[in-house]
């Protein structure tokens, strides 16, 4: 059997990278709000540290934010402030810290989910561990009625079968899909945008022009699956809060002094 390529094997050396954006229109300079005593950014640096997983770097565009970083500890890269996506922040701080190509794949930590359960971007890495995945990413079953027609609230459809735990991605949504009543919760699944990347899907995604779907959902991961890319979700129980608004802030604080 002919040896399988480096690109495809199960990831040896994977690193957790955390994009930093300090323009934000609906909370301004969010990175560093302060939550428990650190600001947001090092609190996500902390759960993704303690995933025990792999290297963590923040990829951020604001030297307040490169400070925070490194005053707790951590390692920051600097990146351009114009990137239109997180994944195309990573990819330069991926380039930037490893020049070489060490790093065999990438798991991408939105800077935003201070209550992220650490167990997450194990989960999403593990994924990688079957060669015909380009991209692992989450969902958790929608259990609040709301959700179903919230268009904030991004629905995986995925193709698995009965009783696995995983599935292949066909299409990501903001309307409510797919269409039909089922009586098990699990008819319907919340993407969570955590993403594990296998380094040459990654340098592909970043260097394709959006894709038409992408461009009308307003969601990237579209443009992977138009090209053909397999994207595999793993299904989770748990949705981290996503940090948006000043009540999302309010709430991780309560969530996070609870924990204490």
């Amino acid at each position: 059997m002919p040896a399988e390529s480096p690109s495809r094997a199960a990831p040896r050396r994977p690193v957790i990278l955390i994009p930093a954006r300090m323009a934000s229109t609906r909370l301004p300079g969010k990175p560093l709000a302060d939550i428990g005593g650190l600001a947001m950014i090092v609190q996500v640096l902390r759960r993704a540290e303690e995933a025990d997983l792999a290297p963590v770097w923040v990829a951020c565009d604001d030297r307040a934010v490169e400070t925070a970083v490194l005053a707790a500890g951590g390692r920051a890269v600097m990146t351009a402030a114009g990137h239109p996506s997180g994944s195309d922040r990573i990819f330069e701080a991926l380039t930037r810290i490893d020049p070489d190509g060490k790093f065999d794949a990438v798991v991408n930590v939105q800077g935003d989910l201070p209550t992220l359960d650490a167990a997450l971007p194990k989960r999403a890495l593990a994924l990688l561990g079957d060669p015909s995945v380009d991209i692992a990413t989450l969902a958790a079953a929608i259990v609040e009625p709301s959700e179903r027609t919230d268009p904030n609230v991004v629905k995986a459809v995925v193709s698995a079968a009965e009783g696995v735990d995983h599935g292949r991605a066909l299409y990501f949504s903001r309307a409510t899909v797919p269409w039909g009543e089922r009586p098990d919760e699990g008819s319907l699944w919340h993407h969570i945008g955590l993403y594990a990347y296998r380094r040459d899907a990654l340098a592909r995604f970043v260097m394709l022009p959006p894709s038409p779907l992408e461009v009308r959902e307003r969601l990237e991961q579209l443009r992977a699956l138009e090209v053909g890319m397999r994207i595999e979700v793993a299904f989770v129980d748990t949705v981290p809060l996503g940090v948006d608004t000043p009540a999302d802030l309010e709430r991780a604080r309560d969530i996070l002094a609870a924990r204490r």
